[in-house]
């Protein structure tokens, strides 16, 4: 109704200036005539930018009746720190836009996860896909990289790296895809190898079938390096060591001691072979219809989140290898590392010949790294 009345009132106010310019004009009948489709046209001009101005507005206020309900799924389990964070920013979500819009948490696999999980955010579906960035990489190949064995060797390196113009360009490629990536840096410390055996070099791995999420990247990493890569979900992992259908695992400081890790593998040799980090992704047309408003908040929020969880993790792993130590008997080891980046540089030349990805993205990584401001 709005837009008619606009219409309207361009029309009736052609007409006005038209007969104004007409009663003026004495004998000049053809001046009077094009000085009316001149204004006229003025007129007429200037709508649609109001009606579009007025549109944007119209999107921009929330309704007092909105209300989205978005499904938030991981891997995780209860008391690791990316499920603290995440039902932290779901509570602040829903207690800042009133309740307007609720994300309900569901860890430890309770909806999709992995390629699935990541596939619903692409299909359209009121869901946020907590994943490692390694997903990605089946809509757009470089991120294959981004999330590539013994890329960083700091969390510093890896929040760097997301400020670069070349991940930028990957996202944008991404939310072209329907992925809008809320933000890429919860990170929740380096995975390492979780055995009862002492692993220091990639002839220690021969013959161990080892446990990793189902990513290909991942697959890859623990073959190049020396082990067999077994993929499970981690739902059955416990009970796979347990029963010797698996030699051992690999995961984080911080999932070692909450996710019973601990109980089955009393030895990490501190590969850091990669880095364990989330992204949180949504789709894009579903965050582009919520109103500014509460996208500004829902944005704040997983941004702050990020820092916040890569400050935790920082602070309490010193503190984390001491109680493993203490309570549960666990014994850390250093591993030779140049060994196991040499095992693992195949890979990244391999993601550019039959990965399709971005050649000598890996060496712009590297000097980006090599020369990121102290």
């Amino acid at each position: 109704m709005r837009k008619m009345n606009k219409a309207l009132a361009v029309i009736m106010a052609a007409a006005m200036t038209a007969a104004t310019i007409a009663g003026c004009g004495g004998s000049n009948a053809g001046g009077t005539t094009e000085a009316a489709k001149t204004e006229a046209a003025k007129t007429e001009a200037a709508a649609p930018a109001e009606s579009k101005a007025d549109e944007k507005k119209e999107a921009e206020a929330a309704p007092d009746d909105y209300h989205l309900e978005l499904k938030l799924s991981h891997v995780f389990a209860p008391n690791e720190a990316l499920t603290k964070n995440m039902q932290k920013i779901a509570d602040n979500v829903r207690e800042k836009t009133n309740g307007a819009i609720d994300i309900q948490c569901f860890p430890q696999s309770q909806l999709p996860v992995y390629q699935d999980g990541v596939a619903q955010v692409a299909q359209g579906a009121n869901f946020i896909s907590v994943e490692d960035p390694s997903y990605l990489a089946d809509y757009v190949k470089d991120f294959n990289v981004l999330a590539g064995p013994m890329l960083v060797t700091s969390y510093e390196q890896y929040q760097y790296l997301l400020t670069t113009p070349e991940v930028q360009d990957m996202e944008a490629k991404l939310e072209e895809q329907g992925i809008k990536i809320l933000n890429l840096g919860y990170i929740f410390g380096f995975r390492s190898m979780m055995t009862n055996k002492v692993i220091e070099k990639p002839e220690d791995l021969v013959g161990m079938k080892i446990r990793t999420p189902k990513s290909e990247l991942y697959v890859n990493t623990l073959n190049a390096m020396g082990a067999t890569a077994t993929p499970m979900g981690f739902a059955d992992t416990i009970s796979a060591v347990q029963q010797g259908v698996v030699d051992g695992l690999e995961g984080t400081i911080d999932a070692y001691g909450s996710n019973g890790s601990a109980e089955v593998a009393k030895n990490m040799a501190l590969t850091k072979h990669l880095l364990g980090v989330c992204g949180a992704y949504i789709n894009v047309d579903v965050y582009n219809s919520i109103p500014e408003k509460y996208r500004t908040i829902l944005q704040e929020e997983f941004d702050k989140g990020a820092v916040e969880m890569v400050k935790e993790i920082t602070e309490n792993e010193k503190a984390q290898m001491e109680a493993l130590e203490k309570d549960q008997g666990i014994k850390f080891n250093e591993v030779d590392s140049a060994a196991f980046q040499e095992k693992i540089a195949p890979l990244y030349k391999d993601m550019e010949e039959n990965k399709g990805v971005t050649p000598g993205l890996y060496d712009k990584f590297q000097e980006y790294i090599k020369n990121m401001p102290q």
